[in-house]
Order: C-alpha cells, then structure tokens, then sequence
C-alpha cells in the first residue's frame, strides 16, 4: 500500500471557488432538519455507507459561533453497533499541522518568536545546514546552504526539509534510519506504509534531523516536509515547556477541546475508532480501535501528523480560526497573530509546482485561499480527514472518517463539492 503525496495535499481542491458569495445571514435563518440544510452532504454520507465502502462517515458544519450542527452515518467499526458521532474518536494526522501553527504564531503574536527569525537562533545545530546536489543524490553530494533556515520556511514547508513519504533515493533512506519518519499508524509493519522506528525524543529527532542534508535551499520552493514537526521543538525550547503540554495550556485547554490527545486515555477508549486500510476490494484493518496503537505514548508528540481528536473537538478550534481567535467567551488567540496565520505566508520567491497549492497560498500549516477565495483555510488528513473554516464569512466544516490511502476514495474533495452546492443553493433561495 503506497502513500502518496496526494495523500495529504488535498486542501487545494477542498476550499471551494466561490464560499465567499455564500450569506452567513441568510443560512443562519434557515429551517428544517440538519439533513435538509446540507442534502448534497447528507447523500455523499448515505452512498458510502450504504454501498459498504466507508463503516462510517461524520461531517460537521458551522457559521459564526453558533453550535456546530452533525451529520452522521455508520459505525467506527465494522461489525459492531454504536453509531458513530460527534464525540467519536478519529486520527487526524497532517490536521495537527494547523494545531501546531497557530501555536507558533501565539509566540510570534507575543513577540517572543519572529516569522523571519534563523531557526538556529533557537536550535544552534541547524546553523551550517548542507543541501543536496540534487533530491535523490547520494548524500555525500552536498553544497553549503546559501541561507538560513526561518520560521516562515518551517511554517509553509519551504525550509528544505525532506518527508519519507516524498522523498525517494539515499534520503528517504536515511530519514527511515535515523527515525525522522511520520506518525505512528499500526501496531504491526505494514509494507509501502511508514518504515522504520521514531526517534526516542522531539529533542533527539531534531538534533538527527540537522545532521542529515536539506533536500533543496532553504526558502527556495514549497515541499512537503516534517517541518512542522521540527516546528514543534522550537515551541518547547522558546516556551519553556513541553510542546504537548503547551497545546494543552494555550490551545486545547482554553478552547474547551477536551477529547484531543497524542495518546488516548484507556477510560475513552470506547470512543476510539478502527482505521482501515482499502487494498482493491478488500478492506482490512490497519489499527482496530481496541488495540490501537493510540492507546500508547508514542515516542514523542508529532506535531505534524500526531492527534487524536472529536469532531466536536476540532470545530471548536475552526471556531477559534474562524472568529478571531475566539471559542464562547474566551479568546484563545491574539486575532493579529491569528490574521497573519491565516494570510499567505510564502516566501516571496518560493517556486511552488504542487497543484493544490499554487492555486492558492499557504499559512501557518494550512493551504489558504487568495482572490475570491480570501479567508479560506485548511488542511486535511491521510486517514481521509478534512477541516476548514472560510473566515470572511464565518464557515467552518468537518469530515471524519478513517481508511488508507486517502486516495483511495475521492471523499475528500466530494465533501468539499457538496458543502459547496449546499451552501450555494441554501444562499440563493434565501436571496
């Protein structure tokens, strides 16, 4: 089972020409169930599960901070009975990279980190980075870096840093041998998947990191990467404490997201679903929910592919990108920072050939929308995930679900279709 790129560069395809034309007033004085507000999504849920494809499908929506309003169809795992629901558990792997920065923008909103800032003024290693000759050249074909590694590059996968699931040739070996591989997803090795075992530690994966060569010169094209997960050391060694413990206090905790964890607590494990794996016809769990590898501390908090989290739970941080900063009565974000989070953050002269994204812009770990599509943001997941928020309107909208590779079923960019046709018909009859 391969993964491929494609398999967490969806967002470009999941934003949605034309969401700025929708009417926040006119949905909102809208009447009738859930169902027939949302009928194009409600029908995409009903044929995959009624066709036995998907075991269960939850999609979420909102506008403003009205409470998030759920569709639900199937179960977590096949064969059993509880229904699936807004407080089920789902892995959502690179849907923790928006997590981790707008985390890194607080720091920057606090003036204690700077966009612009040389990652070696707070982790000293990468302060003379090498740069391959060419992405697949053997390691020992390197020159100097001509620049330094930012924040800005770590932010928006330009800081040349490479990614086992891109990467091909001597590198993508060698990050499998030093532990610079993504998140966990099974108990037992599953061939194609991820390969090799993590790093012992944030601090022991980035100290490996620097010693291996870039893949490209830093700021010089957009690349999917583990940056954000570097990106997670820096906020521990600036903040003074562990980058999960952080999330905890500054995001998770404030925003009221009870239900989000890199490790599942046992007494919620009931709550956990099965991640499956689609080989053809055959569907084949990779995690089941009883014995999910989750339900461990893994060796270190990934801030690029790592939680766990509700539905309920991640619309209440769509809330917070979508209004402000803001989740109820608490202002999780300074707005500034939040704003500049949510702009487009590329290096200026960063080539970007990626098809998703150069029809748009990236944030701090999100795709963002440009034009028309201004205020939009988003990222999805491996496992078939999808959040974004349009802000200028006050959107937000969900889809979970569990199976690999995500490019297996086209239900990403099906959701996005549908939300799209329902908001746009819903706007037009209120017009």
């Amino acid at each position: 089972m391969n993964v491929s790129r494609r398999d967490m560069l969806r967002s470009g395809a999941l934003l949605g020409v034309g969401l700025g034309l929708a009417s926040r007033a006119g949905w909102a004085a809208s009447a009738g169930s859930v169902d027939e507000r949302y009928p194009a999504v409600a029908a995409l849920l009903d044929r995959y599960v009624g066709a036995g494809k998907l075991s269960g499908l939850v999609a979420t929506a909102g506008w403003g901070q009205s409470p998030m309003e759920t569709i639900a169809r199937g179960v977590g795992t096949r064969g059993e009975r509880t229904p699936l629901g807004p407080d089920s558990l789902f892995r959502i792997y690179s849907m923790t990279k928006p997590v981790t920065g707008m985390a890194a923008m607080m720091l920057v909103g606090e003036g204690r980190l700077g966009l612009d800032q040389p990652l070696s003024d707070i982790l000293p290693a990468y302060a003379r980075m090498q740069v391959l000759t060419a992405p697949d050249a053997p390691l020992d074909q390197v020159r100097p870096a001509t620049a330094p590694i930012t924040i800005r590059q770590l932010l928006t996968h330009t800081a040349g840093l490479g990614y086992t699931i891109v990467q091909k040739g001597p590198i993508k070996q060698a990050y499998e041998q030093a532990g610079i591989v993504p998140a966990q997803v099974s108990r037992v090795p599953v061939p194609g998947l991820f390969f090799g075992s993590a790093a012992p530690s944030l601090a022991e994966f980035a100290d490996r990191l620097a010693a291996l060569p870039l893949v490209y010169e830093p700021g010089s094209r957009w690349s999917y990467s583990v940056s954000l997960d570097l990106l997670g050391r820096v906020i521990e060694v600036v903040a003074g404490m562990p980058f999960d413990t952080f999330l905890a206090q500054r995001i998770f905790g404030p925003a009221g997201m009870t239900s989000t964890w890199f490790t599942v607590p046992q007494a919620q494990a009931h709550r956990l679903t099965t991640n499956y794996g689609l080989l053809g016809d055959a569907v084949l769990p990779l995690d089941p929910a009883r014995s999910s590898i989750y339900l461990d501390k893994p060796a270190f908090p990934y801030g690029g592919a790592g939680l766990v989290t509700s539905p309920r739970d991640y619309d209440r941080f769509l809330t917070m990108l979508a209004n402000g900063g803001r989740v109820g009565r608490a202002q999780v974000m300074d707005e500034a920072a939040l704003r500049l989070g949510l702009s487009n953050l590329l290096p200026p002269n960063a080539v970007v050939e990626d098809r998703f994204v150069r029809t748009g812009g990236f944030g701090a770990g999100g795709r963002v929308g440009l034009g028309e599509d201004a205020g939009t943001f988003g990222w999805s997941g491996a496992a078939g995930t999808v959040g974004f928020v349009n802000a200028r309107i006050g959107l937000r909208a969900g889809l979970y679900t569990q199976y690999m590779p995500s490019d297996a079923l086209p239900v990403q960019e099906e959701f996005r279709a549908a939300m799209l046709a329902d908001v746009l018909a819903r706007t037009k009859r209120a017009a």
